[in-house]
């Protein structure tokens, strides 16, 4: 994996993307010009940085993986208004609760927590890679959503580089509010093009039964898992399924 900048870029994002390369432990490379298929001659991933944000390149993807909180933002403009979120309703999440993703993506489900959950809880996010995670926490730092309660929310969500089960494991007991799991269903992905960007980049962490076990000691509340309606996963891990008349996806929850 190498850094480089954007094709039109000046010495802030170069100093940017050599903070970059810092940062990750790994090369910075100057563009010279060079189109990004000429630089995969160098490294099948390459990490470009420019005033857009952060995006990876990856050989053989249709789509670089880039931080854009679109959905997020539309559930968070709904929520404002005080109209229902599915996520929200389910969990019962409240202000002054502690919420962890475990499977954290762009960050849509964290961002909606953060918000619901203010200044007095706390909300984090775990991400398998490394890369996906930089990504994803520097977007959080920095992306302006022109509503300062949104931004507020994005900036107090704490991202976590690791295996989430390794997380849960670190954990106490009774310690999180709400432990959440969002595994990308492959059936959602042919519909999605946001999805299919993620998975062509993100390591695909199977959730297994002690995972679960990790999770039912951690959480003081809720274990709540989000699915693909036909998911055997609700069933196999022990949730019970939400049945949403409609909607493509359905939530599972074990209360403890």
């Amino acid at each position: 994996m190498i850094v480089t900048t954007a094709g039109r870029t000046n010495q802030e994002y170069i100093e940017l993307a050599k903070q970059t390369a810092t940062d990750l432990g790994i090369p910075y490379v100057k563009r010279n010009k060079q189109s990004i298929a000429k630089m995969f001659g160098l490294d099948d991933n390459v990490v470009v940085v420019g005033k857009t944000g952060i995006e990876l390149h990856k050989r053989g993807a249709t789509e670089p993986y880039f931080f854009h909180p679109n959905v997020a933002m539309i559930r968070a403009k709904r929520l404002l208004k005080e109209e229902h979120d599915p996520l929200i309703e389910i969990s019962g999440l409240q202000e002054g609760d502690s919420f962890l993703d475990c499977t954290l993506g762009y960050g849509s489900d964290s961002i909606i927590a953060s918000l619901v959950v203010g200044e007095s809880g706390k909300v984090m996010g775990v991400e398998s890679s490394t890369i996906l995670a930089y990504i994803v926490k520097e977007g959080l730092r920095s992306w302006e959503s022109q509503n300062s309660l949104i931004d507020a929310a994005m900036r107090r969500v704490d991202v976590i580089n690791g295996n989430h089960y390794e997380v849960l494991k670190r954990m106490p007991d009774k310690s999180i509010d709400v432990v959440y799991f969002d595994p990308m269903f492959e059936e959602s992905i042919t519909e999605s093009n946001a999805l299919q960007a993620m998975a062509q980049h993100t390591n695909h962490e199977t959730i297994l039964m002690g995972t679960i076990e990790e999770a039912k000691r951690v959480a003081r509340k809720k274990i709540v898992l989000k699915d693909h309606f036909r998911s055997e996963r609700f069933q196999l891990l022990g949730f019970e399924q939400q049945i949403r008349k409609t909607a493509k996806f359905h939530f599972g929850v074990i209360n403890v």
